[in-house]
């Protein structure tokens, strides 16, 4: 019998809809039935990607005997981390305080009827191993606690509670108080822990961390720190050489096990390859190396085909697991491959991904990662290079055509409105990068779906699967949405597009914004009472709303001239500047909002013909001007705000605006790219 998870629309809760369990979704009746039975909860956060997670359910949830022991002794509560957010950066940061350690998923805590947690961990196993308890005895001792420690409980409540309000920003800046002294902190944070063997920062598991990538190719562009360009290109380049990507099928995994990216947690997250394409797009900007190139094309490839929803917009991850098992989707037997392949085919393969070594994975099977580039393979067989990159591309076939014939990971195929606008800002990038328009339609999109799907009546949702859209978003939603808004207006003009960034930017304001101490809530005003509000800045996986908004508040400002948005951007770094300056690193998407508002970035007008146009855009776009904004707007467009309003006639004229405040039009490249060459640049501390 089917339990109440099987009316949600979130496919990690159905995983869970057949489960002995008398699971609940989180909601009142389900706090207020713990309430009047006066049971602690057991709170369950995970994602239907995570491994962790369906080994626990395999173990303990899918039991008849652990299940009737916790439906005997606690209710029972089950969150999708994606879906909710806001639970999950509250208890994550409890099981923090709580376990003295790092949290992750499953997240399993346990809580008194009113919400606040007593105990918590992530994975417990069935029978005790790991050093872990036996969940079935850990059950038992927590219930033993409830009822004979409830006085000690209710003490560890008050003080968690208050540590949890501590935890946020409290201080307060004044504007003349910003330096670049974060920022070169920062900088020097990241170098101090940089892998100048592999790239990335620190050891295994290793991330992307593509907000601090972000933040150093910018850092670097402002100021010429060529050391900060290339942690973020080695980076970008061990990624893209490692099996973290996938080299046959395209799109990025979630972290590596190792520290030299070869051997990834296999699950692909939306989040990590939108902020990704973008990076490689600027990688090949600043390098013109092809390897950028085809890891952007292909995780393009990837996107299109495998995550694509069918009425626009993107799902949000693919397991890790297919057959029960991690990465045996991904793995090979050489067998197999020798199998598949004729002999050069073989040869270059085996060479440039690893399989003539020994196995890299369980010690038997191989996963694809670039062990010898493929010039060195040709030339110790004696073959030219562009033989040797035929040949692989015929192998490459082969073998994606036999994956595709294997059972493929789950995919998740809910719309999570922030995860998308990492995406489609990435996408709508690349797209403009390399001038591919099918990429821009892709994207633009994903854009109307969201707009007529997910606003309604001036309020954005969430989350959106099988035509059900619901959940108040979230100040991520809004602020990752600002953003891809902001990329596609320099892509192609919409009217639409403007009015719905301005439109989101107001709800901000008026639905999230700390009126009293800056910067932005995570939850809006109206949204449920839990037993903690966020505010944070530091990035995680994802980059820190605070930070996004403040900057796309900020660009949006001086693209329209409004000054609400301008003094929002600057409150939001008053109230974390700080935090910032007393420790620096995590603040990477708020350090790019504090150098954009101490160089604020230029705006530069493109008054022409649509035949025109291109052409002058496609020359900004040959160089990485990370401080400008450039639209390109063809006669006839009305409503414009001040700034965008310049006259438009078939040649193209360009305005460099900085504010309110324009230099005389341009009627040359060549002149224009001059006065390019100097934007960007800090001022001058005294």
């Amino acid at each position: 019998m089917p339990n109440r998870l099987q009316h949600e629309t979130s496919p990690y809760l159905q995983q869970h809809a057949d489960n002995p369990v008398d699971w609940w979704p989180w909601g009142e009746d389900a706090l207020e039935l713990a309430r009047r039975e006066n049971k602690p909860i057991l709170l369950s956060i995970g994602y239907s990607a995570c491994h962790w997670c369906h080994v626990m359910a395999h173990e303990s949830f899918e039991d008849p005997e652990v299940a009737a022991q916790m439906n005997r002794l606690f209710i029972n509560i089950k969150v999708d981390r994606e879906e909710r957010p806001d639970l999950d950066q509250i208890y994550q940061a409890a099981h923090h305080m709580l376990a003295k350690r790092n949290g992750g998923w499953p997240l399993t805590v346990f809580l008194t009827p009113d919400g606040s947690p007593f105990f918590s961990g992530t994975y417990f196993p069935k029978t005790p191993r790991y050093n872990l308890p036996g969940f079935p005895d850990l059950l038992a001792r927590i219930d033993h606690a409830f009822r004979d420690q409830r006085s000690a409980i209710e003490e560890q409540n008050q003080a968690l509670r208050a540590a949890l309000a501590q935890g946020e920003a409290k201080g307060h800046a004044h504007p003349s108080d910003f330096t670049a002294a974060p920022l070169q902190s920062l900088r020097d944070g990241l170098a101090s822990t940089f892998d100048e063997e592999h790239g990335g920062f620190g050891s295994a598991p290793k991330f992307p961390h593509p907000a601090d990538l972000d933040f150093l190719l910018r850092h670097s562009a402002a100021t010429g720190d060529e050391f900060a360009r290339d942690m973020a290109l080695n980076t970008l380049r061990g990624m893209a050489e490692g099996g973290i990507f996938d080299q046959l099928g395209g799109g990025f995994s979630r972290y590596s096990v190792d520290g030299w990216w070869n051997i990834p947690h296999f699950e692909k997250m939306l989040y990590d390859n939108g902020p990704l394409l973008a990076l490689y797009a600027d990688a090949w900007t600043l390098t013109g190396d092809p390897l950028f190139f085809r890891v952007a094309a292909q995780t393009v490839e990837w996107l299109l085909r495998e995550m694509r929803l069918p009425d626009g917009g993107f799902a949000s991850s693919l397991d890790a697991d297919s057959e029960h098992e991690e990465g045996k989707f991904y793995v090979w037997d050489k067998a197999e491959v020798r199998e598949l392949l004729d002999d050069l085919e073989f040869r270059i393969l085996s060479q440039h991904y690893g399989v003539a070594r020994p196995p890299n994975f369980e010690e038997k099977h191989w996963h694809f990662h670039i062990a010898k580039p493929l010039a060195g393979v040709a030339a110790k067989l004696g073959i030219a290079e562009t033989e040797a990159e035929a040949v692989l591309a015929s192998a490459r076939a082969k073998l994606f055509a036999r994956r595709e014939t294997r059972v493929h990971p789950a995919r998740d195929d809910k719309l999570l409105v922030s995860w998308n606008g990492l995406m489609i800002h990435g996408l709508i990038h690349a797209a403009r990068v390399f001038d591919r328009p099918d990429w821009l339609a892709a994207a633009t999109a994903a854009i109307d779906f969201i707009r007529t799907t997910l606003w309604r009546d001036g309020r954005l949702l969430a989350t959106c699967k099988d035509g059900r859209a619901h959940l108040n978003a979230y100040l991520d939603d809004h602020a990752l949405l600002i953003a891809a808004l902001l990329e596609s207006l320099q892509a192609g003009y919409r009217a639409e597009d403007l009015e719905f960034a301005e439109d989101l930017a107001d709800a901000l304001l008026d639905d999230f914004q700390d009126e009293s101490g800056g910067g932005f809530f995570f939850t809006r005003h109206d949204h449920e009472t839990l037993i903690h509000r966020p505010k944070t800045g530091l990035d995680n996986a994802m980059p820190a709303g605070n930070g996004i908004a403040a900057q796309v508040l900020g660009r949006l400002g001086h693209l329209t001239g409004e000054a609400r948005y301008l003094a929002a951007a600057e409150r939001t770094l008053q109230a974390f500047y700080p935090a910032m300056r007393a420790s620096p690193m995590g603040f990477a998407s708020l350090g790019v909002a504090l150098a954009e508002h101490r160089t604020p970035p230029s705006v530069l007008v493109l008054r022409g013909s649509v035949e025109a146009l291109p052409e002058w855009q496609r020359q900004v776009l040959g160089a990485y001007r990370p401080g400008l904004l450039s639209l390109g707007l063809p006669p006839g467009l009305r409503g414009l705000p001040p700034v965008l309003d310049k006259p438009a006639g078939d040649a193209v004229n360009a305005w460099l605006c900085s504010g309110v405040n324009c230099l005389r039009p341009f009627a040359t490249w060549p002149a224009l790219a001059a006065e390019l060459m100097i934007i960007g640049k800090p001022p001058v501390e005294v």
